[in-house]
C-alpha cells in the first residue's frame, strides 16, 4: 500500500556514486523544520550494478519514510573530470529512476544558483554554505558530510525559491531539455 505524499516535505539530493548526500526538510505555514540528513555510501570495491542498486534501495527507503512530494537534485554540470562525471551521471540515473517510480516531482538546481540562494554569493565556499545551514537550522555543529550539507542546501533552496523545473516526461519535453543541456555545455545541437 502506497502512503500519500506529504506536500510540505522536500528531499534534497547531491548525487554521487561513492557518496550521495540527502537532506529532508518540512515547510509548514508557521515554520521550516529540518527532519533529517545524511549520506548513502557505497564501496569502491563493489561492482557498479551493486552500488547503483544500493543507492536505489536506500533512496527508496528514505522516500517511503519521509514521503516527500518533491525531490530537489543538483543539476549535472560538465567539468574536465570525465570519470567522475560518468560515475555521478550513473548514480543520478538511479536516483531519477527511483524518484520517477515513486511519482515525485523532480526539480534541478545548478550549484551556483543554490549558493546564490543560500549566501547571496554564487562562488561561496563549502564552509560558508555549511555555516549558513548551521545558522538557519540552529544546529550545534556544521552539517556533515559535505554531500549531506549540499543536499540540505538544495532542499532549502527549493523551499525558498519554489522553482518547479519538472524533469522531461514527453518526447518533446525531453528534446527541449536536451537542447538546453547542450546549449549549457556549449555543444551545437
Amino acid at each position: 500500500m502506497k502512503l500519500p505524499q506529504n506536500n510540505n516535505v522536500v528531499l534534497g539530493l547531491d548525487p554521487g556514486l561513492a557518496t550521495t548526500g540527502w537532506g529532508v526538510i518540512e515547510k509548514t505555514s508557521a515554520s521550516l523544520q529540518l527532519l533529517s540528513y545524511g549520506a548513502i555510501e557505497t564501496s569502491a570495491g563493489e561492482p557498479l550494478p551493486d552500488r547503483l542498486l544500493q543507492i536505489q534501495q536506500q533512496l527508496s527507503l528514505l522516500i517511503d519514510a519521509y514521503r516527500p512530494s518533491v525531490l530537489a537534485i543538483e543539476e549535472l554540470f560538465f567539468t574536465k573530470f570525465a570519470v567522475s562525471i560518468a560515475a555521478t551521471a550513473q548514480a543520478r540515473g538511479a536516483i531519477l529512476l527511483t524518484a520517477a517510480l515513486k511519482e515525485l516531482v523532480i526539480v534541478e538546481y545548478n550549484p551556483r544558483a543554490v549558493k546564490m540562494a543560500m549566501t547571496g554569493f554564487g562562488s561561496a565556499s563549502k564552509i560558508q554554505m555549511q555555516t549558513m545551514l548551521q545558522r538557519h537550522f540552529r544546529l550545534k555543529e556544521l552539517p556533515r558530510p559535505d554531500d549531506a550539507a549540499d543536499a540540505l542546501a538544495l532542499a532549502l533552496c527549493h523551499v525558498q525559491t519554489k522553482t518547479q523545473l519538472r524533469a522531461p516526461v514527453t518526447r518533446k519535453m525531453r528534446a527541449d531539455f536536451e537542447r538546453q543541456l547542450a546549449a549549457r555545455a556549449g555543444v551545437a545541437w
